[in-house]
């Protein structure tokens, strides 16, 4: 009996240890205005008016107000070749559809939270993840649904885009919640393709792959381990690791990024 209790109390501890350290420690905003929220360039993509060559990121950031406390919102970036500005597309709460690809600014602050960036492709590669991408948007089963738990949400969209496209060898952040919130059936490849993961609408699964380790996935939050950056994963924080388990990606060089970019170099629309 005793052990069962001091199981179940270190399991409650570490679901709620994360999130409880994020409300205290992590710089959360959760009486943000978003009138108001910085929405500025974060320097971290290539300049389009400097760069010739295609170019896709994806990117996350803390999600807006108390929900931050719990989660990341990601969203994937493009620019063909020649092209003069990114488009972004992303899944919101407040669009109908939910999806939405729009011209805009790829590294702004996402209401008050700077973005991490988790891949960036240039040249050829990223030609061909952008026609990939393009034909797939279409696809998306659901362009029309928004739910912030468990999915699906924009980081449900950004892991089945994930799955679709090759080039994009990308693991999420464990702290984005709705990445498990599978379109079909109870068992699928991680979204980085690395291996392989089972999830009951997202609620409750499992996963294990090169480039996500090991997660446990109860309610949306998820605990684990994450060998590639000698670390663990705790609900809310994400990865506490001693090594950085981020890499880039695609065969060509990408131009460096040409600090925070301006407004009127990515017209929004």
């Amino acid at each position: 009996m005793l052990k069962r209790l001091a199981g179940v109390l270190i399991l409650v501890s570490l679901l709620a240890g994360g999130p409880l350290y994020m409300w205290g420690f992590g710089g959360i905003d959760i009486h943000g205005d978003w009138r108001s929220a910085d929405r500025s360039s974060m320097g971290l993509a290539p300049d389009p008016s400097r760069t010739q060559e295609a170019v896709v990121q994806v990117y996350s950031a803390r999600a807006f107000n108390w929900r931050g406390i719990f989660a990341v919102h990601a969203w994937v970036a493009t620019k063909p070749e020649g092209a003069a500005s990114y488009t972004l597309h992303q899944v919101t709460g407040w669009g109908r559809p939910a999806l939405s690809s729009r011209r805009g600014t790829p590294d702004r602050a996402w209401f008050g939270s700077s973005p991490t960036l988790h891949a960036t492709l240039c040249g050829s590669t990223a030609e061909r993840a952008i026609a990939r991408i393009e034909t797939l948007l279409p696809d998306y089963p659901y362009r029309d649904r928004y739910r912030a738990w468990p999915g699906p949400n924009s980081n449900t969209f950004v892991a089945w885009l994930i799955r679709e496209v090759p080039e994009l060898d990308v693991a999420l952040p464990s702290s984005a919640i709705g990445k498990d919130y599978l379109a079909e059936g109870v068992f699928a490849p991680t979204p980085s393709g690395t291996g392989v993961q089972f999830s009951l609408a997202g609620v409750l699964g499992a996963a294990i792959g090169w480039r996500e380790g090991v997660e446990l996935n109860l309610a949306g939050l998820v605990v684990g381990l994450e060998p590639a950056a000698l670390g663990v994963k705790l609900p809310g924080v994400g990865t506490l690791g001693l090594l950085s388990s981020a890499h880039g990606l695609g065969t060509e060089q990408c131009p460096p990024p040409r600090g925070r970019m301006s407004l009127a170099h990515v017209p929004v629309g």
